[in-house]
């Protein structure tokens, strides 16, 4: 059986590890909470239809946000830990990602109105969210090297930065705008605010605050010698394309329920359930987060440590207590639900998809998961073989949605989530073990995992609401953490800091 020390690793490698992956998942926390405060907003001031339509936008734009980085992140760590002239490799990648949002905002500023008519979105929301997508192309480059350089917290900085302002400025718009104009009807405010033009400053709001994030890392162009590698960028292309692949499946696999419930669903019902879901699918955003976080953390991590002889023992250990942490938020999530739903969306005609929210918590623990397991693809440069995984993911997504939706509306869409996010994570725990072998406790991992999804469900569809019950099954879980992992966790508490 495997144990922490079994093969004597540092646990300063660990503590390091966690204590980086803290400061991102501050970065990701925060403007996630902050995004998270616009929901009620907007469920209030905008009629559920209208609600559905902007996610319905936004989901679009998660396509065209891989499309733009076409796998050039994961490629730039995976060439700027692996070449000698790191120059050369922020630069060429810079100067490709420059060139290709270019090219892309002249296109698709002239072919708006065709985009727009192909969308079924007005085309003024299509340029607003052109430019929205150009912006926030120009700093995927400068935010890699942060993270790449282990400047987390400039990065997370940024980050909050960033959605304290679209923040602010959807407040302003939405809100307090309106109560300016109509305190002084012929005053400045009144005649720059549009009434019926919510959804309009939603978009401006992003708009500025992306245009704001790029001119704080502005200075990476100015520094710019703008040196292009022909050759290092073939080869940066084709270890990333299959991740371009891979990107696409995933948006469809997150997004894309949203956009075919608007379409397989009746008219005069579909964009209002979409916006039902998608405030429901909110709940979720607990596990996001810690999924989010640990991925921007554990990238460069993984990449860092590929050629060490016992990278498989440390990847094994990382992914345990990945497990372990998991599936105690999942827990928490579960058993609380119905306290989150009243302090998240204030509006209760929402709350009739409630029960989507412990499959989307569940599939999303999967995605992180599959993360892990994932990792040795990437290091054999073996990326394909994640597009092919994707692939299937995103096939079991659309089928199942256009299978399910008719009859069963978005909890369809949760249905086909959950799928897609497992056969991912199991396909890449078999194919794993017969490219790159990393061994994992599937006893430990299994028994965790496995009590933690049996209380979850004896707490939500048995015990709703009955928190006598829902803590007692957390300090069972707690309990049963301690007693198998007391040893490693006190060696651990009690190591020097580092």
């Amino acid at each position: 059986m495997f144990h922490f020390n079994q093969y004597q690793k540092p646990l300063g490698l660990y503590k390091k590890l966690f204590k980086t992956t803290a400061i991102y998942g501050l970065a990701t926390v925060i403007p996630r909470m902050f995004s998270f405060l616009l929901v009620p907003i907007y469920t209030q001031l905008l009629p559920r239809e209208e609600y559905g339509q902007v996610t319905i936008i936004f989901s679009w734009m998660i396509f065209f946000n891989v499309i733009l980085a076409y796998g050039m992140e994961t490629s730039f760590f995976r060439f700027y830990n692996k070449e000698a002239n790191k120059d050369q490799v922020v630069e060429t990648s810079t100067v490709s990602i420059f060139a290709s949002s270019l090219f892309f905002l002249a296109l698709a500023l002239l072919f708006r109105n065709t985009l727009a008519a192909a969308s079924g979105i007005d085309v003024q929301y299509v340029t607003y969210t052109i430019w929205i997508l150009v912006l926030d192309a120009f700093v995927i480059v400068p935010f890699s090297k942060l993270r790449a350089h282990q400047k987390p917290l400039r990065y997370a900085v940024l980050k909050v930065g960033n959605v304290g302002v679209n923040l602010s400025l959807n407040l302003f718009f939405l809100i307090y705008l309106p109560q300016l104009a109509a305190a002084n009807p012929t005053g400045f405010w009144s005649s720059i605010y549009q009434e019926n033009f919510q959804i309009g400053y939603i978009f401006i709001s992003n708009i500025l605050a992306s245009l704001l994030t790029f001119l704080a890392l502005s200075s990476d162009y100015f520094l710019l010698k703008w040196n292009f590698d022909w050759a290092l960028w073939k080869r940066m292309m084709r270890y990333g394309l299959p991740i371009l692949v891979a990107g696409i499946a995933f948006a469809i696999n997150e997004q894309f329920d949203k956009i075919l419930l608007g379409r397989l669903l009746p008219e005069n019902v579909a964009a209002a359930q979409v916006g039902v879901y998608a405030a429901c699918y909110k709940l979720g955003l607990f596990m996001v987060l810690y999924r989010t976080a640990y991925t921007l953390g554990i990238e460069p991590f993984f990449f860092s440590h590929a050629n060490q002889a016992n990278a498989p023992e440390t990847y094994a250990t990382v992914t345990k207590y990945f497990v372990i942490f998991g599936s105690f938020i999942q827990l928490v999530v579960i058993v609380f639900a119905d306290l989150f739903k009243q302090l998240m969306i204030r509006d209760a005609s929402y709350w009739e998809a409630m029960k989507v929210v412990p499959l989307i918590i569940l599939a999303n623990f999967f995605l992180g998961i599959y993360t892990n397991l994932s990792v040795w693809y990437k290091l054999i440069d073996k990326t394909h073989i994640g597009a092919y995984i994707s692939l299937v993911g995103a096939a079991v997504t659309l089928a199942l949605n256009f299978l399910l939706i008719p009859s069963y509306g978005y909890y369809g869409s949760a249905i086909a989530t959950i799928a897609a996010y497992g056969s991912m994570m199991l396909i890449s725990y078999v194919l794993g073990n017969r490219y790159y072998p990393i061994p994992y406790d599937k006893l430990k991992i299994g028994s965790y995992l496995g009590s933690s999804i049996l209380f979850s469900v004896v707490s939500f569809y048995f015990f709703r609401e009955n928190y006598i019950v829902g803590v007692a099954l957390l300090c069972a879980y707690v309990a049963l953490i301690y007693y198998f992992e007391k040893e490693t966790l006190l060696r651990w508490l009690r190591s020097p800091k580092s």
